[in-house]
């Protein structure tokens, strides 16, 4: 299976930003790509009051859009993440929506972990503000292909994908917009360690650049295997990676080195354990 990560530079002109989402779905379809994935807020990166200002529904023009691209390339893609409406709030969801060759939506996963982090004179951001925190793990069937969903701030959270895992996850999906600061010395640790503690294929596309003064995105998207090689990593600039997903592998890695077979479940109870953590 031949995947793609499309690296993007994202600012706060909408119309902008998914033309280039579309040009890089065309470059991954002329590449012979299976399935395509866009990075986080593809449709926009910019303020929190711009943020706003593009909430759609979930089958608004841009889920629309991206849909019939899928059908058009009968090719897989996943949305990176836009922000969607929410049910009760005026916030959006972070939601990421996979689409299959007919351009049928199959899954939608709205961000679990929001990224509120104060770095002082490093990192400002206080994603809750404007989005809301979705409740579901989402796995995907891609054509017996088990697929893991995630956005960004998601790759810190261990515990999410060694659910993912459990639930059948080969491929591991990590659209992002990882900042400039944490990026260039966590993103490709954190990427390699989720790919060799789950065995499993990593396909983490990002955000590249500044998008308004002091904001700026790490890139450096990656397509790494379940021994931890980083199979593709994107230059400085907006491009598309691919890379040949080898299944017949993983099963030797998983066979030769079996760590989610050693599990110990039997006493990892956590119920009662875990203490208050400022």
């Amino acid at each position: 299976m031949r995947v793609a990560a499309c690296q993007l530079s994202s600012a706060s002109d909408k119309e902008a930003n998914l033309r280039a989402a579309i040009a890089a779905l065309d470059q991954a379809a002329a590449a012979g790509a299976d399935l395509a994935v866009l990075p986080e807020c593809v449709e926009y990166m910019g303020t929190p009051e711009g943020a706003r200002a593009v909430i759609e529904p979930l089958d608004g023009p841009t889920s629309q859009l991206f849909a019939a691209r899928a059908r058009q390339h009968r090719m897989w893609v996943l949305a990176g993440s836009i922000r969607c409406t929410h049910e009760t709030d005026d916030r959006a969801y972070n939601t990421s929506m996979l689409f299959n060759r007919e351009g049928e939506r199959v899954a939608v996963y709205r961000k679990l972990h929001l990224y509120d982090v104060e770095i002082p004179g490093r990192v400002s951001a206080k994603e809750s503000a404007v989005v809301a925190g979705g409740t579901q793990i989402v796995n995907a069937d891609m054509e017996g292909i088990g697929l893991g969903l995630s956005i960004c701030y998601d790759i810190r959270f261990p515990e999410l994908y060694r659910l993912l895992t459990l639930r059948g996850a080969r491929v591991l999906l990590v659209p992002a917009a990882f900042t400039l600061y944490t990026g260039k010395d966590h993103w490709e640790l954190l990427l390699r360690a989720r790919a060799v503690e789950n065995q499993c294929f990593v396909i983490a596309p990002g955000q590249i650049g500044s998008y308004m003064p002091g904001k700026a995105c790490y890139g450096r998207s990656m397509i790494i295997d379940p021994w931890g090689v980083v199979l593709a990593c994107a230059p400085d600039r907006n491009c598309v990676i691919t890379a040949d997903l080898d299944f017949d592998a993983q099963d030797r890695v998983r066979a030769e080195l079996p760590v989610l077979a050693n599990r110990r479940p039997d006493v990892y109870d956590l119920r009662g354990t875990e203490r208050s953590i400022p």
